[in-house]
């Protein structure tokens, strides 16, 4: 009876030792807190304004926009369906972006770029140093965009009087990818670091003199995104 005991109680707290060591496995949830830089690789078509390419029409040769960089508060919540699959939401404080052209400010809009991602871990699940790579699904919300007041003043004088107003960028819906680790640097609390590249297209418009009739049909921001975290495994 005493040796049915005690092998009893050495298999549980190898099971229970076993159990310990994994970095992660299936039913752990990882929180992550940090830095996230959205850096745009931005393209765009021309600005029109009431079909015609304004920048032609100004003599400026075709004007295109451009997206500079930002970083935030970036959130990060990750279930582990298997020990070496999970499923993340990328969340931030809203970004907050310049848009630009011939190197002038034109205008500036935030944006939440929420993310679901499917990631795939490399190694053993016991390894401290756990490497993934994953693919997903993007939906970015743009807000409170608005023209600059030089730049309003500029198109203002260069046209004898046309004032534009009201821009407005529409949601964008695109594919995600992204390479990233943790590192378990003691029990439950990891550093990572992640990159992710994400399609972000959308459209612009405006309106001259109070009407509509300007427009960018395709703004490309399809930015690089770098993420540098604390996380906390419950």
């Amino acid at each position: 009876m005493k040796k049915t005991f005690l092998s009893t109680a050495i298999v549980s707290v190898l099971a229970l030792s076993s159990a310990s060591v994994l970095a992660h496995e299936a039913g752990d949830i990882l929180l992550r807190v940090g830095l996230t830089t959205v850096a745009p690789d931005a393209s765009s078509s021309p600005i029109l304004a009431g079909g015609a390419d304004l920048g032609q029409s100004l003599g400026l040769g075709s004007l295109l926009v451009d997206v500079d960089n930002n970083t935030q508060l970036g959130l990060n919540f990750a279930y582990f369906l298997t020990d070496n699959i999970n499923v993340e939401v990328l969340a931030a404080t809203p970004f907050k972006h310049d848009i630009e052209f011939l190197g002038t400010k034109l205008g500036e809009t935030k944006h939440l770029p929420p993310t679901v991602t499917v990631n795939y871990f490399f190694a053993d699940p016991s390894a401290k140093f756990q490497p993934y790579v994953g693919a997903g699904l993007n939906y970015t919300i743009f807000f409170s965009e608005d023209f600059d007041q030089g730049a309003v003043e500029t198109v203002q004088t260069v046209t004898e009087g046309a004032v534009i107003s009201n821009l407005d960028l529409d949601a964008s819906f695109g594919l995600s990818l992204q390479a990233g680790a943790d590192y378990e640097v003691s029990d439950g609390i990891y550093i990572n670091a992640s990159i992710r590249y994400i399609d972000i297209d959308t459209e612009a418009s405006f309106d001259i003199n109070g009407a509509a009739g300007g427009s960018i049909s395709t703004v490309e921001i399809d930015p690089w995104v770098y993420t540098l975290s604390v996380g906390y495994k419950f």
